[in-house]
């Protein structure tokens, strides 16, 4: 069956959400994922995006330990077709869906998102693609093809488990719910306007009987998340990131409504959700237009900003704003990590982020109360201070300007949306660092700004060098970092587990693991340039580390 769900103008739509976590005893279908498993520690599946719900990318498998990691060996290798594959005839996939004719070119996808391991099958997503591989092998199981009428093919962050419904989002702003053991479609819903440029990757998260989305714009629309039922398809709620209504909070932060109402603030990545408080805390992208911001003056609320946002409600409970009034496409949407620490002796529930504009976040995950901001990126030289609120303040001589203006980080930023991680063993939130400069030029003067991310020129004209880097979430300080190799670095996400080891991507074609507690470089292994963030799990009781290169997954094993 489809249904289309329409945006509302309404700032908030809400419907009574009130499902329980679990279903009766006996009720649930065998090989199901029950949603209240999603609320136990990550064991030895990887049931979501993260793992849990946490963000920690943290595994307590101890198979591989940083005294036998250098034992991990090749298990199989698989290369999936991400492109458009025949409709019809040999090689066809087993369903196909969508809303487009068939004739849209797509080229190969690369594997950028999370693979979820549940009852020994692997969930794989490319944009307009969903296959189920066994875990023991990779072999097939089954094949899902969405038909798209178009859109931004950029990746696909992965998809969802609810009992045994399977959902991922569409280039061309569709949320698809399969059967999770064959493959068939369940339903379909519109989550965005296609006819307004928006297009879709994030992986969905489930939280009870919600399924929480995003979608992304790169013109001036406003960014929003929203909640569907898994069992129906029905919208539960919408929240936008930016002011709509003239009793909207945050107004003040721009020139006018209208402003506002093409302000940006996508929300392009998964967060993360605190059963304690029943917060899902999520980070949104950049304001629009993204470099002229003459048009736009204040800071420009809720854009580059960590929101924490009930989730049988809709309702924002706090939020903290990383990059007031960005100029730069600096997007605060990377996923963040709940931590439960201490702070000055006393324990504390918290929240932190390493921004893609250099700066490293931590506040308190109940309030949003600021703890503690301290520049990462090694060359970061945007902000002229830091404000009493945490706040850094952006400096107006680093914003786009006619003779060039020198500015730090890249346009890519220190990090970008690759996953980090965090160990509770070793207090340590590992991140990429890239650091560099860009001249940005200002092309067009007009006070009224230009669309989207027009109206500049950019060069690179110098890098800072890149490096893997471990902060203490207290005091933001980077205990340790380890140098990559000229030109490498960037584009892989983080793994740690309670063997004490941190997995990533070098970006110069190797797959490396590292001492968590020091960084000591442990195992490599020359597959190519990391794609996605690794993952690990049990298979007939061994452990496995999975991995992306492009189109090829590798799956990597204790022998």
């Amino acid at each position: 069956m489809t249904r289309t769900a329409l945006l509302p103008h309404l700032v908030l739509a809400t419907a009574a959400a009130g499902a329980a976590l679990s279903p009766p005893a006996g009720a649930q279908e065998p090989g199901g994922l029950d949603p209240a498993a999603l609320l136990e520690p990550l064991r030895d599946s990887w049931p979501t995006y993260s793992g849990d719900y946490t963000g920690r990318r943290y595994s307590p498998l101890t198979q591989v330990t940083t005294g036998t990691v250098r034992h991990l060996t090749l298990a199989w290798t698989r290369e999936l077709d991400t492109g458009m594959p025949p409709l019809e005839g040999a090689g066809a996939p087993t369903f196909v869906g969508g809303e487009g004719a068939g004739d849209f070119a797509i080229g190969r996808q690369r594997l950028k998102g999370a693979i979820l391991a549940v009852d020994d099958v692997l969930y794989v997503t490319a944009p307009d693609h969903v296959w189920a591989l066994d875990a023991r092998d990779g072999s097939e199981r089954w094949h899902y093809f969405w038909k798209t009428r178009g859109s931004i093919h950029i990746g696909n962050r992965g998809a969802a488990l609810w009992r045994n419904a399977l959902f991922f989002e569409t280039p061309d702003n569709y949320l698809v719910s399969l059967d999770a053991r064959t493959g068939a479609e369940r339903w379909h819903v519109e989550i965005a306007t296609f006819e307004d440029q928006y297009f879709s990757t994030m992986a969905p998260i489930v939280v009870g009987d919600h399924v929480l989305v995003g979608t992304g714009n790169d013109l001036d629309a406003p960014g929003f998340l929203q909640s569907f039922d898994p069992e129906t398809g029905e919208r539960q709620w919408i929240f936008y990131t930016v002011p709509m209504t003239p009793d909207s909070p945050g107004l003040d932060t721009w020139p006018n409504l209208d402003a506002a109402r093409h302000g940006g603030g996508q929300v392009w990545v998964p967060g993360v959700y605190d059963p304690e408080t029943n917060y899902y805390i999520f980070g949104t992208g950049n304001p629009t237009p993204g470099y002229t911001g003459v048009a736009r003056p204040g800071d420009n609320l809720f854009t580059c900003t960590l929101i924490a946002v009930d989730v049988d409600s809709g309702e924002m409970a706090w939020h903290f704003q990383t990059s007031p009034h960005d100029t730069h496409d600096w997007d605060s949407a990377q996923t963040p990590i709940l931590i439960d620490g201490e702070i000055d002796g006393e324990p504390r529930k918290l929240v932190s982020t390493a921004a893609r504009n250099g700066y490293f976040f931590t506040v308190d995950r109940v309030t949003g109360e600021h703890v503690v901001t301290r520049r990462y990126g090694a060359t970061a030289n945007w902000a002229s201070h830091i404000r009493p609120s945490g706040e850094p303040e952006p400096s107006p001589a680093k914003e786009a300007t006619i003779p060039g203006s020198l500015v730090s980080p890249v346009e890519g930023g220190v990090t970008n949306w690759q996953p980090p991680a965090f160990n509770p063993d070793t207090g340590l939130f590992y991140t990429q660092e890239n650091n560099g400069f860009n001249l940005l030029y200002l092309t067009d003067p007009d006070p009224r700004g230009s669309m989207g991310l027009g109206g500049k020129e950019r060069v690179v004209v110098g890098s800072g060098g890149n490096a893997f880097s471990a902060i203490d979430y207290r005091t933001g300080e980077i205990v340790w970092r380890h140098q990559w190799p000229p030109g490498g670095g960037g584009g892989a996400g983080v793994l740690t587990t309670a063997g004490g080891v941190v997995f990533t991507g070098d970006g110069s074609g190797n797959f490396v693991a590292f001492d968590a507690a020091d960084g000591s470089l442990l195992w490599h292994t020359r597959i190519g340039d990391i794609s996605n963030a690794p993952q690990t799990y049990l298979v007939d009781g061994r452990q496995h580390v999975l991995v992306a290169v492009g189109q090829r997954l590798f799956a990597f094993v204790m022998y």
